[in-house]
């Protein structure tokens, strides 16, 4: 794809901050940087992390062109000797991050950048501005692909999305979060997803009569031909218009892979029932049920109780845009920097608001599976230098209620580290998967959750611990600083 210039996709502090460290003692400061966030979009029980991809194109490229630094002196803010820095400007420093597609929870770092103070300090709007964006979208994707109990589910949202960049890579995180395909070309172009659309009531109307704007349909896309059946009246017009061209065109020798009709408004689950039995009367018991209209993923559950006959579901404005929950909360807090010798001492952020206490220290997730089942048992937000040995007795506890305990015997788990590096002095080490394969690996992450995680509403939520050296060192923090 294009390269585009994101150099300046910051805000004003960014840079005022780094022109501040510029002229201090702060300059020669390593730091490090957690990007994660507090709870779970629309109350769900998971996340789903997306747009590490953008984010390794946006640090290849980090630069400062001169007609940036040329606003930029325009501004009258910057001194003409922090101007010159920028000019040479480049990421050197390393990013951690867990991989696209993976299921993740609240706390854990998602993205952790290591790097001299400025360059971590800068790259901050631009890294959450992307991994909010399109982790949101994914996660809501999931929900909605989960509602629809293993039917496909399309993305149908670009002209309901705030803008061409939320259309565009918004249907990437939907197909990642389970979505077969989208509407947006330019999407598909981009990544190579599976692009897919019928035709609108605008076509119909242009006809002078239903059936013949069926019949010119099927005749020009026979090998996708879903008829929309609610211009005028579905029941009594619509569908049985779509029957008869069914049976011209199978009469002319058109197989017609992947037939049905598509249904936008109405009671979708009273019009689907006699649709569906108005197909099968007429032989077409194969023909596709498509539905659209504002669905997401409580409407699509409630029409699955209600034994609605849809098979393919296009859900649009409330995926693109997370309806209920329109954004993610990920935030990016200084975890770590080093003193006068070089080594790194943990920083930690204190509120009113216990849940705004960030966690110390450079950190690593270890993610505990039952073995049995290959599903999540819990998860371990650990200090970097701690090891965990499979062939001994795991003890977790909750840090949160700290006399409830689990202890996990040898043979019965095993652990897997998320965090890998992606950027190293300011080299990337990582190959990001194509789109589909990031897609693929997350459905097989969904799957090591129970339902019970998944459940739209009240869902069980899996144990994020900290290790006991972790929670020692922030107990420490806060009563040193206290």
């Amino acid at each position: 794809m294009d390269i585009r210039d994101w150099s300046l996709l910051t805000d004003l502090y960014e840079l005022t901050m780094m022109q501040g460290y510029y002229k201090s003692p702060q300059e020669g400061k390593t730091v490090v940087f957690d990007l994660f966030y507090r709870n779970n979009p629309s109350d769900g029980g998971f996340a789903i992390t997306c747009g590490l991809a953008q984010v390794i194109e946006y640090i290849e490229n980090l630069h400062f062109s001169d007609t940036d630094l040329s606003y930029l002196k325009d501004l009258c803010i910057f001194t003409d000797d922090f101007i010159d820095y920028l000019r040479n400007f480049k990421f050197t420093g390393d990013i951690y991050a867990i991989a696209e597609g993976t299921v993740v929870f609240p706390m854990e770092p998602l993205l952790q950048v290591r790097a001299p103070i400025m360059e971590a300090q800068l790259v901050e709007t631009a890294l959450l501005n992307i991994i909010n964006h399109q982790s949101l979208i994914a996660t809501k994707a999931a929900r909605v692909v989960w509602a629809a109990e293993g039917e496909a589910v399309l993305e149908f949202g670009l002209r309901r999305a705030q803008g061409p960049d939320a259309g565009t890579y918004g249907a990437r995180a939907a197909v990642i979060g389970g979505c077969v395909g989208t509407s947006n070309v330019l999407t598909g172009k981009l990544f190579d997803v599976p692009v897919k659309g019928t035709h609108a009531h605008s076509w119909v109307m242009s006809f002078d009569n239903e059936l013949d704007a069926f019949r010119s349909y099927a005749k020009q896309f026979p090998d996708a031909c879903i008829l929309l059946v609610d211009t005028y009246n579905t029941l009594e017009q619509g569908v049985p218009n779509a029957i008869q061209c069914f049976k011209e065109m199978k009469e002319a020798g058109f197989k017609l892979p992947g037939y049905g009709i598509r249904l936008d408004s109405g009671d979708l689950a009273y019009i689907s029932k006699r649709a569906r039995q108005m197909l099968d009367d007429a032989g077409y018991s194969d023909a596709i049920i498509s539905a659209s209209s504002d669905l997401d993923e409580n409407l699509i559950a409630s029409l699955k109780v209600q034994g609605a006959k849809i098979t393919l579901w296009g859900v649009g404005t409330k995926l693109i845009t997370s309806d209920d929950c329109p954004a993610f909360g990920g935030v990016y807090k200084l975890a770590a920097e080093t003193d006068g010798s070089g080594r790194f001492v943990p920083k930690i952020k204190l509120s009113n608001n216990p849940q705004k206490v960030t966690l110390p220290g450079i950190k690593k997730v270890i993610r505990i599976y039952d073995k049995a089942t290959n599903k999540i048992k819990a998860d371990l937000i650990a200090l970097n230098y701690e090891h965990y040995d499979e062939n001994k007795t795991l003890t977790l506890f909750d840090h949160t209620a700290t006399w409830k305990h689990m202890e996990l015997e040898p043979g019965t788990y095993y652990l897997r580290e998320l965090l890998e590096p992606v950027f190293l002095n300011g080299k990337c080490v990582y190959t990001s998967p194509k789109t589909m394969e990031i897609r693929q690996y997350a459905m097989k992450e969904l799957n090591t959750l129970w339902d019970e995680h998944k459940r739209l509403s009240n869902p069980h939520i899996v144990p994020v611990d900290l290790s006991e050296d972790l929670y020692i060192l922030r107990e420490r923090l806060i009563r040193e600083l206290k």
